[in-house]
C-alpha cells in the first residue's frame, strides 16, 4: 500500500508562486507514474501534472502549461509541483495519486489511487 501526503499549499497573491510536495510511504512509488490533480468547490476533479518513473516524461493541462512544472526526486520518494504565475482560478485543492493503470486518454481520474488528502491552494487578485 502507498501512502501519499502533499504539503506546501497556502494563500498567495495572483502572480505569485508555491511549490507542491508530495511524500510517499510504504510502497516505493519508484516504477510508477504520479499525478498531480486538483479540485475546485463544485467542480470535478482534474488533471494537472503527471509524471513517469524516470523523471525523463512529463504532461500537463493546457491550463497550466508554461507555468506549473513537475519533478521527482525517486531516492527521497518525493514529487514536486512548482507553480508560477498563478492566477485565481488556479485556486484548488491539490492532490497526488498513483497511476495503477494506463486505459488512455489524459490521465483520467479512475486510472489513479492512493490519493493524498489534499493541500488547499488559494489565489488572491
Amino acid at each position: 500500500q502507498v501512502h501519499l501526503v502533499e504539503y506546501g499549499g497556502g494563500l498567495v497573491q495572483a502572480g505569485g508562486s508555491l511549490r507542491l510536495s508530495c511524500a510517499a510511504s510504504g510502497r516505493t512509488i519508484r516504477s510508477n507514474v504520479i499525478g498531480w490533480f486538483r479540485q475546485a468547490p463544485g467542480k470535478e476533479r482534474e488533471f494537472v501534472a503527471a509524471i513517469n518513473w524516470s523523471g525523463g516524461e512529463t504532461h500537463y493541462a493546457d491550463s497550466v502549461k508554461g507555468r506549473f512544472t513537475i519533478s521527482r526526486d525517486n531516492a527521497k520518494l518525493m514529487v514536486y509541483l512548482q507553480m508560477n504565475s498563478l492566477k485565481p482560478e488556479d485556486t484548488a485543492v491539490y492532490i497526488c495519486a498513483r497511476r495503477f493503470r494506463a486505459s488512455g486518454g489524459n490521465y483520467p481520474v479512475v486510472d489513479f489511487d492512493s490519493w493524498g488528502q489534499g493541500t488547499q491552494v488559494t489565489v488572491s487578485s
